[in-house]
């Protein structure tokens, strides 16, 4: 495990951090996604150490399985796209959010407002490149009309509605339960069993990086505290097997671990006949990896996104979990300034405004979860006669 650095940012910066970071970790981990770590190294002449192209190079039009999506070249994916549909959210509504805010906001923002899709390199509906796991957001709550606090139920069991609740975490800055409990209740609209279990651990791990003085291993310890059934097993089986001074000796142990609990099996491309379906004996592999490689790297942005992108698999939904998490903890210079301007530039976004609005709301909100606290305390001191 490397040394850990520890630094204390400012709130803005925390989340300005988190933010680009699991963007810019997200556009990384893209090109590679879904290949295993010797085949990505044989494919770039050895570990991935940036920004890199497609995969199939100029064919990434035709080429299965990627195909027509333009991932690489700093190309945000899906986990973005979904991450700043939900910060969109929080400036509508500018406090926190339920399974209905989801239907109410998010799945008309993805139907209805189009955005420039850097995989598509065209403007197009954030529907029109969501995976079908997040389509079923729109089947199941304009379509089928079911209750969002459900409407989870049924979906497949994969890292879909975990993937993008880092501004849960960051509204809920430095209380970990509460994002958990948050992130529970809209991932409820998405996702069931460990989906939604994930959902509440990364968000309460994102907020854990906001306090000050945190660390990856305070960061995991909140994730144990909270984290119930198969998902706290596999962190707990993972951080085991983190031991390690760099990831590439570590890219093999953090599989070994993971496995017993991942349903998908050995083949990423091929999943096994039980994958992603409910079970509470089971857990997303993203997550507890991200947390493995956060530990390897002491919270090193580079050194954790880039053990992250190069373990393959779903690596670009790995990469934007650490990337958000190691980006709260250092702040936004914790993430290579290179690295960040060639994905704004690429993927054609403002990085930072959705970092902006989402500061502002959590502010906003903040002082909404005070005035609401005291007027508690105020009730239940008239309750029980205590009048301090």
């Amino acid at each position: 495990m490397m040394l850990t650095t520890v630094t204390n940012p400012a709130l803005d910066d925390r989340i300005t951090g988190s933010l680009i970071g699991a963007a810019v970790g997200d556009a990384l981990g893209g090109p590679v996604e879904g290949y295993t770590p010797e085949q990505i190294a044989e494919r770039h002449g050895g570990r991935v150490q940036g920004i890199v192209g497609p995969w199939n190079g100029d064919d990434w039009r035709t080429a299965r399985p990627i195909a027509p999506y333009h991932k690489g070249d700093g190309h945000i994916t899906d986990d973005t796209l979904m991450t700043h549909a939900l910060i969109r959210v929080y400036t509508e509504v500018r406090d926190h959010l339920d399974a209905y805010s989801v239907a109410g906001h998010l799945v008309p923002d993805l139907m209805t407002r189009p955005r420039w899709i850097p995989e598509l390199e065209a403007e197009a509906l954030p529907l029109q490149r969501i995976f079908l796991a997040e389509k079923w957001l729109v089947a199941r709550l304009h379509y089928g009309h079911h209750d969002p606090r459900e409407a989870g139920a049924g979906n497949i069991v994969n890292c879909g509605a975990a993937m993008y609740m880092a501004p849960v975490g960051l509204v809920n800055a430095a209380d970990p339960r509460a994002a958990y409990a948050e992130a529970l209740d809209i991932a409820g609209a998405h996702q069931s069993s460990y989906g939604r279990e994930a959902a509440g651990v990364f968000a309460a791990a994102v907020a854990a990086a906001c306090l000050p003085g945190a660390t990856p291993a305070s960061v995991v310890d909140t994730a144990l505290a909270l984290a119930k059934d198969g998902t706290r097993a596999a962190i707990e089986a993972v951080a085991e097997a983190a031991a390690h001074t760099d990831f590439e000796t570590a890219l093999v142990p953090l599989r070994t671990a993971v496995a017993p609990f991942d349903t998908v099996g050995p083949d990423y491309r091929a999943p096994s006949l039980a994958a992603r379906r409910p079970s509470r004996l089971h857990s997303i592999e993203e997550l507890p990896i991200a947390l493995g490689m956060l530990l390897i790297g002491g919270g090193d942005y580079r050194r954790t996104v880039l053990g992250s992108v190069n373990y393959g698999r779903d690596c670009d939904s790995i990469a934007t979990m650490a990337g958000a998490i190691a980006g709260a903890l250092g702040g936004e210079t914790a993430v290579p300034r290179d690295w960040a301007k060639s994905v704004a530039e690429a993927s054609r976004l403002d990085l930072h405004a959705p970092a902006r609005e989402l500061a502002a709301v959590v502010r906003e909100v903040f002082v909404r979860d005070r005035e609401r606290r005291r007027a508690h305390e105020a009730a239940f001191a008239r309750l029980t006669g205590d009048a301090r």
